[in-house]
């Protein structure tokens, strides 16, 4: 949809945010929108209406937007500024976001160009009507003695290594006098302590994804619409691993319900389970 070019102009461009179904023109009335030159405002598209705001092309040309893209603290400002007014529309009528620095060169070409997409507009504005988006995401129960024995492991090979622990000083000369022979048995109490090891993050494993499927049967079948997300890798020093990463579309009534569900399922499966929202349902209005 976004009409942008190489060249760098004076001339003003349309900016759309959204498309929504009978807004109140004060519903943008206050936003600043993604630019300090004109205000957020209304366009009559017949039955729809888009949220736009005229902004200089020059700062949309393809040059100007790749520096921007490449500036993370720019383009955090531009995401959140056009975030902000699509959030403030949405929570006063259906509305579909359009993707960021959707631009079209004249309020003519917006009226051209999504008029075109009118149908997939109406059909996406009927599904998300009084509907949120909401995110869960569920993590592995820890496993206790895992890490009980992990840590045992840890603090035996500390002592191990200490050259001021005296217990350790007699094993420590007959291991230099003879490295060779290991005690009877050792090998074989190795490969059983690993393999039960083993064995155990298997079923840890498997119990985890049958909570993963659990938590998105249940909660899907609360709501009206859900998508799979990949798992997101956790930040540096976080163990906890992600076994369900999901977003919902759920009715607006419905939402202390899935609140209390969520209680339900963290105290039966003995998961960390995070909610998120309500949101703009941004992932279920389709590609427009």
């Amino acid at each position: 949809m976004t009409e942008r070019g190489p060249e760098t102009s004076d001339a003003d461009t349309i900016y759309v945010f959204a498309v929504c179904r009978d807004p109140d023109p004060s519903d943008v009335v206050g936003l600043t929108g993604v630019s300090d030159d004109s205000a957020v405002s209304t366009l009559s598209l017949g039955s729809l209406t888009a949220i736009v705001q005229t902004v200089r092309a020059a700062d949309f040309t393809d040059e100007a937007w790749q520096a921007r893209l490449s500036d993370q603290r720019e383009l955090e400002r531009y995401a959140r500024a056009h975030h902000d007014v699509v959030s403030a529309v949405a929570a006063r009528c259906p509305t579909v976001p359009l993707p960021m620095a959707t631009l079209y060169h004249g309020e003519r070409r917006v009226r051209e160009a999504l008029g075109e997409e009118a149908d997939r507009f109406r059909a996406a504005l009927r599904r998300i009507a009084h509907h949120a988006e909401w995110g869960v995401k569920v993590y592995a129960p820890p496993s206790t003695r895992d890490e009980r024995e992990g840590r045992s492991d840890r603090l035996e090979r500390d002592r191990r290594d200490d050259p001021h622990d005296p217990e350790r000083a007699p094993a420590r000369q007959v291991a230099s006098a003879d490295r060779t022979r290991p005690a009877p048995g050792a090998g074989l109490a190795y490969l059983n302590r690993k393999r039960g090891a083993q064995e155990r993050r298997e079923r840890g494993q498997n119990e985890a994804l049958r909570i993963a499927e659990t938590v998105d049967a249940e909660v899907g079948g609360l709501a009206k619409a859900s998508r799979r997300l990949r798992p997101q890798p956790q930040a540096a020093g976080d163990r906890r691993v992600q076994v369900l990463n999901a977003t919902y579309l759920v009715a607006e009534h419905r939402a202390e319900e899935l609140a209390r569900l969520t209680r339900t399922l963290r105290e039966r499966t003995g998961a960390r389970i995070e909610l998120s929202g309500p949101w703009v349902p941004y992932s279920f209005v389709g590609e427009v």
